[in-house]
């Protein structure tokens, strides 16, 4: 393995870590470690899948992937995270199906399957994760799997492949081997992000733009607060949301949601009123209308848009309003939000908060708040206090920092 000089003393010793606990687990050493980040996302949410905007910022939390290459056909994967129950999951390459229920390892598993099923010449591997990205917490956990084990193959295989083309392979993995619909935002964040900015992201035309993001020399600090109530993508509601959209766009004529333009929304709205059930949203089951999913769309890619066109007027503590408007049209139209993030938004914005959001697909996950440096502790302390009197369980809060995409360490 080559010398970790290039690497943080916390990268190195992670890297270390798991370089020998790949060794305790296989019996012999890696080939190198790869890693991934987890991400939050500024603005957009459930655009993707609607060839709409996107602004996600890799975090320095991170899935670290140990690997070897194998000759036998078998991939072998162990998580030291408890996932699996410790145990050693081994697979055949060529028996590998999409759709079958391998729990965490289905992850790993389906970009191997994903590889091969694109006619790249991937063979077997010994595999090992060490992750400190916060699984079910709404921050992509599963991307930076997915995106760790998509750069670790195409390290040992001498694929060649760009990072753009791991994130879209990545999550067909996903897609069609786990069998969660997911858009490309959060792949295209572990593999693509860069430090020290964020990535808006055309989904339609996979264009990409890194955005400076330096809130600390502005003098503000972008909060995460995890609400430790778990989702899971994978239960109908997601699938659910994102056909609704699809029914949205053919009522509309239009290919995608993306095409409705901003303007005209109402005009959209007015013709979706002759089919819809409840044309404001709010079916019997509790969920969303087609036609405030449609609102929530079209008017998301609005927003984002219009904080692109804040930060690059070096304006960031406008964009706050945007996010905590993002977050009303996502509860109120998307319907994905939950009591705790809701909670979270509410105090923030008590404790005087710039603005804050629910991130990630919802459900359960996190939030972002946006404050002032100085005002960042008594925020945190007046979220925390907010959700003991409600009775939920303690948030877990930390900054933001934009960080790397996916690398290998060693």
């Amino acid at each position: 393995m080559t010398d970790t000089d290039h690497l943080t003393a916390d990268d190195a010793a992670r890297a270390r870590h798991t370089a020998d606990r790949f060794r305790e687990v296989y019996g012999a050493a890696p080939a190198g470690v790869w890693a991934a980040p987890g991400r939050v996302n500024l603005i957009g949410e459930h655009t993707d899948y609607n060839d709409g905007f996107v602004m996600p910022l890799a975090l320095p939390h991170t899935t670290l992937a140990a690997a070897a290459p194998r000759t036998d056909g078998v991939l072998r994967v162990h998580s030291g995270d408890g996932s699996g129950g410790g145990q050693t999951v081994e697979l055949r390459l060529d028996a590998l199906r999409p759709a079958a229920d391998g729990g965490w390892a289905g992850y790993p598993a389906g970009v191997a399957w994903a590889l091969r099923d694109a006619g790249l010449p991937v063979g077997g591997a010994d595999l090992h994760y060490e992750s400190t990205v916060p699984v079910g917490a709404g921050l992509s956990s599963s991307a930076a799997l997915e995106v760790a084990t998509a750069l670790a193959l195409d390290d040992l295989y001498g694929l060649g492949l760009t990072r753009q083309r791991l994130a879209q392979l990545a999550q067909r993995a996903e897609n069609a081997f786990v069998g969660v619909p997911c858009g490309i935002m959060d792949q295209t964040a572990a593999a693509c992000c860069t430090d020290g900015h964020a990535l808006f992201l055309d989904t339609r035309d996979l264009a990409q733009r890194q955005v400076p993001f330096d809130l600390a020399g502005e003098g503000l600090r972008l909060l995460v607060v995890d609400t430790r109530v778990k989702h899971e993508l994978g239960d109908g509601a997601y699938a659910q949301r994102r056909a609704m959209c699809e029914r949205g766009a053919r009522a509309l004529g239009v290919h995608a949601l993306r095409d409705v333009p901003y303007a005209h929304l109402p005009e959209a709205l007015d013709k979706l009123a002759a089919t819809d059930e409840e044309p404001g949203g709010g079916k019997g089951d509790g969920g969303p209308g087609t036609a405030a999913v449609v609102r929530h769309v079209v008017t998301e890619n609005r927003r984002g848009e219009e904080v692109i066109a804040r930060l690059d007027a070096g304006e960031a503590r406008a964009i706050g309003p945007l996010l905590t408007a993002g977050h009303a049209s996502l509860r109120d139209d998307f319907r994905v939000s939950c009591a705790e993030l809701d909670l979270a938004v509410e105090a923030a914005g008590a404790a005087g908060a710039l603005g804050a959001r629910m991130t990630g697909g919802g459900f359960g996950g996190s939030a972002i708040v946006l404050v002032e440096e100085t005002d960042a502790d008594a925020v945190a302390v007046r979220i925390t206090e907010a959700f003991a009197a409600a009775g939920h369980t303690a948030p877990r809060i930390f900054p933001a920092v934009p960080s790397a995409g996916a690398r290998r360490l060693v």
